[in-house]
């Protein structure tokens, strides 16, 4: 099984990362739209993998995956955004990809990601 939580508050580019994902083997997926939400998410389903945006309409995708981090450990994730040089802290193990969406590019490092874990 594999559990995603997805960080996006544009809920097309949410949904657009679903359908990615699923075809990649995903099965299920909880939704966030903000810092609070995606943590809240995560202690309701703890995620095997994350897929965030950086900025957010409240809050940061990656202040958001670091406070899951420290309540549930290490979690692979993917961050998804136009502005990568303001992704703090997005420590590994993660990696970051700039807006618009590389299907094929984030889909092999979700594949690859996975089979890491």
């Amino acid at each position: 099984m594999c559990h995603v939580l997805i960080i996006e508050d544009e809920p097309l580019i949410a949904l657009d990362i679903e359908d990615l994902l699923r075809e990649h083997g995903a099965l299920t997926f909880s939704f966030a739209d903000t810092q609070e939400d995606a943590v809240t998410r995560s202690l309701e389903q703890r995620p095997d993998f994350i897929l965030s945006d950086v900025w957010l309409h409240e809050g940061t995708g990656p202040h958001a995956v670091a406070s899951i981090r420290r309540e549930l450990g290490t979690i692979p994730v993917i961050f998804v955004t136009a502005t990568p040089e303001a992704c703090t802290p997005c420590a590994p193990p993660g990696r970051i990809f700039r807006k618009p969406l590389d299907h094929p590019a984030i889909g092999a490092a979700f594949r690859q990601m996975r089979a890491a874990s």
